[in-house]
């Protein structure tokens, strides 16, 4: 049994454990890729924007020192300036020789940390760090790395910088009245120059202002100068080169050196070669000797070399982020246990999930091969155990509805079998000459005949409402009409039995119900309930036959009106357990099938069908000893009734149901 159950079930990559396990882990590993992946992006972006920001810091602290460095001698006083940038910053900064002897430390503490290996940068105007100096330009000689700032000799003293800036005040308004723009801007030496709003320097040709005066040297410009053009000379005469000129802004060329307005020590120029007879190598020379004599010239007046470290108050540094093989193996075993633990959960879902599954299949095949199954065991509230639940509920309802086919079928069997015996007894009788073929033989015979027929008419009518084909005639009908017809074709058997029955007319003033039905079917289903009524009620009881309107007046909601139907009798009644099953087929409540009192039980359950059919319901009050009341609730309107599609040709209805209303 065992194997065959194994045998049934699908293949792993088809069966729905299967495809669970291979959806999770595929999510587990999509999540764990993406997770790993962000988490790098995510990092990574952190720390380059960590990084870039104390890059721009550190690249201020150099700059302020390199500054410092270009204007003082020595390192005397930094001690301030270097506090002022920690505190800034939030990061120590110390400073010190290059033979690490400490010039400077913002660290307060009696016995700071240790200074890491590395120094972070070193500060030397005279050789700056492209890298994170912001004053040196980027666009000129990459060779030439001496910080501007550094002037030196060059510096201006008060009175040749106020007569210049003088100079260069008149130049501006001067310009100002051409409608040129001009800004006067100061360096770091003290002198001003101009610069012409719009980048056109051109347009100052064709004006009278002149800025010669700006452009000359001065008396400690030009002595500054004429050293430097020694110290240059010298370097190149040693290579065995011609000397230059220098003019103010360090180039060399043909022109001379305009004289200074006031007196300086003449020096007598180095007499240059005509600019044809020079070479490119004599230019590179030129250029390695002046930046070697502009470094000899400042060396005296800037601050010697400093070695600089930036890190953080306690020593630490920013760790940088290195995908090492050790970190990829620790990032790979994390996603291996994330999927193991992943693929183990689901395993173990999927087992608890298949498991009530197969269970399932197991009993509806059980159920399908006509064999007894036992219950599935419902273990969980879930859409699984709700599942089994409702599985159970159709097993039950299906072994309920295969006990009744069984019952009907043995009911069917005896309730054609009474005829049928007696009209044998009947005939084999008067071919034995017991009896004579007489009036009330005949009589007799044609009575069981009668109730024969009455069951396989009944049989037909609940075959074709199971299947759907209950035929039907709707057409506009008077309820009264039929209630008094049903109540004139049994008043003779009601009569007989010592029964009253009535069908009242609608109150005083209340209009006749109207309905929208097959008037055959209407009869059929109340005559069933009255033939019911005045068979359950003793002698001297009363039957009452009325119809009323309910549901909402007809001139708000016509859709909403309905017509009510009541069968009441004064009989013996129905107790409260047997009251659910008056409906149901081949049910009584005396199962001595007495037909003086008990019928065929089929007349109920084709009333139930009938009004089903209508588009209505059925319904059944009782108390046991007083009686009992039936209640029929019908659609007033023609929407809410079957429509014409249901009607077929008058000719095609069999006249049973006719005669027997």
């Amino acid at each position: 049994m065992r194997r065959d159950r194994r045998r049934n079930r699908p293949p792993l990559r088809k069966s729905l454990f299967g495809r669970l396990l291979a959806v999770s882990a595929l999510v587990a590993a999509c999540s764990v890729a993406a997770t790993a992946w962000l988490a790098v992006q995510t990092t990574s972006g952190a720390i380059k924007q960590e990084q870039g920001q104390n890059l721009t810091a550190d690249a201020r602290i150099y700059n302020t020192l390199l500054g410092y460095a270009a204007g003082h001698s020595t390192w005397e006083g930094v001690d301030d300036t270097v506090r002022d940038l920690a505190r800034q910053s939030g990061r120590r900064i110390a400073l010190t020789t290059e033979q690490r002897r400490p010039l400077a430390d913002s660290a307060s503490r009696p016995s700071p940390p240790a200074l890491p290996p590395q120094a972070s940068a070193i500060v030397d105007p005279l050789s700056v760090d492209t890298a994170l100096s912001r004053t040196v330009d980027r666009s000129g000689d990459a060779a030439d790395r001496v910080d501007p700032r550094a002037v030196g000799p060059f510096r201006l003293p008060a009175a040749e910088r106020k007569a210049l800036q003088h100079a260069a005040d008149r130049s501006a308004a001067c310009l100002s009245r051409v409608g040129i723009a001009a800004d006067v801007v100061t360096g770091p030496s003290g002198r001003p120059r101009m610069e012409i709003v719009g980048n056109d320097p051109d347009r100052v040709q064709n004006t009278r202002c002149t800025t010669d005066e700006l452009d000359s040297p001065t008396a400690t410009e030009q002595k500054a100068l004429d050293a430097l053009n020694q110290l240059a000379d010298a370097c190149l005469k040693r290579q065995d080169r011609p000397g230059v000129q220098l003019n103010l802004d360090l180039s060399w060329g043909g022109a001379s050196v305009p004289k200074p307005a006031a007196k300086a020590r003449a020096v007598t120029p180095t007499p240059e070669p005509p600019p044809s007879l020079r070479t490119d190598e004599d230019d590179r020379a030129t250029a390695s000797c002046v930046d070697t004599a502009r470094r000899e010239q400042l060396s005296s007046y800037v601050a010697s070399p400093a070695l600089l470290f930036i890190g953080d108050e306690d020593g630490t540094t920013v760790p940088g982020f290195d995908l090492s093989p050790a970190n990829t193996a620790k990032i790979a075993g994390a996603a291996a246990l994330v999927l193991a633990l992943t693929v183990g959960a689901t395993m173990l879902a999927g087992s608890r999930l298949a498991r009530p599954l197969h269970a399932l299949t197991g009993a509806a095949q059980r159920m399908r091969d006509g064999e007894d199954s036992e219950p599935v065991l419902v273990t969980d509230d879930n859409e699984i155990g709700r599942l089994a639940a409702a599985f159970n509920d159709m097993a039950g309802h299906r072994a309920r509805l295969e006990a009744q086919r069984k019952d009907m079928v043995s009911d069917v069997a005896h309730e054609l079998r009474t005829p049928l015996s007696n009209i044998r007894g009947w005939l084999e009788a008067a071919q034995d000459g017991l009896a004579e073929p007489d009036p009330a033989f005949i009589a007799s015979l044609h009575t069981e005949a009668v109730q024969l027929q009455h069951i396989i008419d009944d049989l037909q009518d609940l075959a074709a409402a199971d299947a759907g084909a209950l035929r039907l005639h709707p057409e506009q009908v008077h309820v009264e009409d039929v209630l008094a017809q049903v109540a004139a074709a049994h008043q003779a058997g009601a009569e007989t039995a010592g029964v009253a029955l009535s069908a009242p007319p609608a109150a005083d003033g209340a209009p006749s119900p109207v309905l929208w039905a097959d008037p055959v079917r209407l009869r059929q289903a109340i005559g069933n309930l009255v033939s019911n009524a005045v068979r359950h009620t003793p002698p001297g009881g009363r039957v009452t036959v009325r119809a009323y309107g309910a549901g909402a007046p007809a001139d708000e909601a016509p859709a909403g009106r309905e017509v009510v139907i009541e069968i009441a009798d004064t009989g013996s009644g129905i107790s409260a357990e047997h009251l659910p099953h008056v409906f149901d087929r081949f049910w009584r409540a005396e199962k001595s099938r007495n037909r003086r009192t008990g019928g065929s039980g089929l007349g109920l359950a084709i009333v139930r069908k009938l009004v089903e059919a209508h588009g209505g319901s059925v319904s059944a009050a009782s108390v046991e000893g007083q009686g009992s009341v039936f209640t029929l609730r019908l659609p007033a309107d023609a929407a809410d009734a079957p429509g014409p599609a249901n009607a077929v040709d008058p000719a095609d209805e069999s006249p049973t149901a006719a005669d027997r209303a």
